[in-house]
């Protein structure tokens, strides 16, 4: 048998990566790339490694210098952009100065709030699929209410919508680790172009301050410090980016996983109070976000097949988080959807320790009344055609989905 390897360059891995991960779970789980950087596919060594403060997430300060030459030219063009690093990409005490100044702004309270109108933006899109005997689920529903509901948040105007939607497609090109060159001159020209557009809506909202998100962040205060305007730039952009982008593919990938389990949609549509539980579940089985990359800033020794393995600070670390939420030592037949799963919310899909999504209870909150609303109404619905995927790894999506009521 041949030795599995971590190669993101397959087509036929990025169309499914789950039996990939579970070769490499099962015959390699410290696996060393062909660049020097470790893989890991073990829930409890994913787990561990995204909680502990023996890592950085800052790779462009904390990483060895990439011999490959396409690296090395990606690095170098991403450390050349201007303005400041997003929150997910700072290590303390800077990311623990910026979340605090967020979190103020985004409380439970105010995403909770939203609850009745993402219920409206949801029964009226399923009102018009009703009368139209179906929809096609990522373009009518996945994708323009996840973006209703954060321009909501922010009172953005949504005139532009659909060449924000291409911004957020082009700027989560760069996130792929077979992201070119090409792709980094695409994120950058839609950043080019989102960036002065935002600065305009800062501004105007600066003068005339209203009761939103964007409001709240430009006023947060915490003992004298407050968001520069590089800093509040940058988590709009992440807000667009991982706060929508992410839940888009979130719907997507849970009306597909529905449709493989139907026993599943109709528990579900039959006991409405799983609803929490059900979203975990889903989260687990097909989560938008399937890895994440932490660099050791010490030594660190992790337990394969064969012995111990010490990774040496500088080396890149991929954590791959659909791999530690199909590790049956900690999920029980893990390829078989169960929405009832007594621990589905031991997920990793948010990630873990500090860098623990900021979002996430907005994501399961637009999951659970989208997918939700959709088994109650329409529990015998079902694909019509081919589905089609996204060719990403990093986030990974249905990309469309034709439904028939």
């Amino acid at each position: 048998m041949n030795k599995p390897v971590f190669n993101p360059f397959n087509p036929v891995f990025r169309a499914n990566p789950y039996p990939f991960y579970e070769a490499l779970r099962e015959q390699d789980p410290v696996h060393t790339t062909e660049l020097g950087g470790i893989v890991l596919t073990r829930y409890e060594d994913v787990s561990s490694t995204l909680r502990s403060n023996d890592f950085s997430r800052d790779i462009e300060a904390t990483a060895n210098e990439p011999t490959d030459p396409l690296w090395i030219a990606k690095r170098e063009r991403r450390k050349g952009r201007e303005g400041a690093k997003t929150i997910l990409n700072l290590d303390p005490p800077d990311h623990t100065r910026l979340r605090r100044l967020v979190s103020k702004a985004f409380t439970p309270t105010s995403i909770d709030r939203l609850r009745p109108r993402i219920q409206q933006l949801v029964d009226d899109v399923l009102d018009q699929a009703a009368k139209n005997g179906g929809m096609e689920l990522v373009d009518k529903m996945a994708f323009p209410i996840p973006f209703q509901v954060i321009s909501d948040l922010l009172a953005m105007p949504t005139d532009r919508s659909d060449e924000l939607r291409e911004w957020g497609q082009l700027i989560t090109l760069s996130l792929e680790p077979t992201s070119t060159l090409e792709d980094l001159d695409r994120t950058d020209g839609a950043l080019n172009e989102m960036i002065p557009y935002l600065f305009t809506i800062i501004e105007d909202r600066r003068a005339h301050p209203g009761d939103d998100l964007l409001s709240a962040l430009i006023a947060v205060e915490d003992e004298g410090d407050n968001l520069g305007l590089d800093e509040l730039i940058s988590f709009v952009v992440l807000l667009y980016i991982a706060g929508h982008e992410t839940t888009v593919n979130l719907i997507g990938n849970s009306i597909n996983a529905l449709l493989r389990f139907p026993d599943q949609l109709s528990l579900w549509h039959n006991n409405p109070s799983i609803a929490n539980r059900a979203v975990d579940e889903l989260l687990r089985f097909d989560g938008p976000v399937q890895q994440t990359v932490r660099v050791p800033i010490v030594p660190v020794t992790y337990q394969s097949l064969h012995g111990p393995i010490t990774v040496q600070p500088g080396t890149i670390v991929t954590t791959l988080l659909g791999a530690g939420n199909h590790d049956p030592a900690m999920f029980a037949d893990p390829h078989t959807l169960k929405l009832d799963r007594a621990n589905s919310n031991r997920h990793l899909a948010f990630a873990g320790g500090i860098h623990y999504c900021l979002g996430a209870s907005l994501a399961k909150l637009e999951a659970e009344i989208a997918v939700g609303t959709m088994v109650k109404r329409f529990p015998n619905m079902k694909a019509v055609g081919d589905i089609t995927w996204r060719d990403r790894l990093t986030i990974r999506g249905v990309d469309h989905l034709q439904l028939e009521f």
